[in-house]
């Protein structure tokens, strides 16, 4: 099973990024973070919504030297239809970031994301820090969607403390908020203005 701090496994797959088919690799993106995040399949419910909506804030994402990939068991072919149908028909349209084939299953399985008895993935999300570790995980069921808004949240605190020798981030932080240092007696300085 992974775990936190451990590197994230590397892979190498076909996406479609805009219209192209391309073979990338997880390693290409050392040196930015990468949002990771698996879901069922192509042309389904919960799942365009969780596409469209990482693309539609993926300018956050980048503004925070970040890539976002989305990866399905779907084949790059699957992926091309879902992309170029409308979002009013159940496509996704145009996305800024891209969609991984993962016919193989060989990724989803490296992440223990994949439900063997069914073939699909569920709804993993890893952040992944600048040297290829991974800080975040979490893992919904197939019928529940995940928070952009909570994404954002923890990819900023994640990089806010790995630039902020022993400060920690506390429950709900915000980028701006106060911060506390990870001491016995100077986190007090914290406790003691809430």
């Amino acid at each position: 099973m992974l775990q936190i701090g451990q590197k994230a496994p590397d892979f190498t797959a076909t996406a479609v990024v805009g219209q192209e088919f391309r073979v990338i690799r997880l390693s290409d993106y050392l040196g930015k973070y990468v949002v990771l995040f698996f879901y069922p399949l192509d042309f389904t419910f919960v799942c365009p919504t969780e596409v469209i909506a990482f693309s539609d804030r993926y300018h956050e994402f980048a503004s925070l030297n970040t890539e976002v990939l989305g990866v399905s068991v779907d084949s790059e072919f699957t992926h091309l239809a879902w992309i170029q149908t409308e979002r009013k028909q159940g496509g996704v349209g145009e996305l800024n970031y891209p969609l991984v084939s993962d016919l193989t299953k060989e990724i989803s399985r490296a992440y223990h994301v994949l439900e063997e008895s069914s073939g699909i993935a569920h709804r993993g999300l890893f952040i992944i820090d600048r040297e290829g570790i991974i800080q975040h995980i979490t893992i919904n069921n197939l019928s529940c969607g995940r928070s952009i808004n909570e994404t954002l949240r923890v990819l900023k605190a994640i990089q806010y403390v790995q630039s902020h020798e022993n400060e920690v981030c506390p429950v709900d932080w915000q980028e701006g908020d106060k911060t506390m240092m990870a001491d016995p007696v100077k986190s007090k300085l914290y406790f003691s203005s809430q």
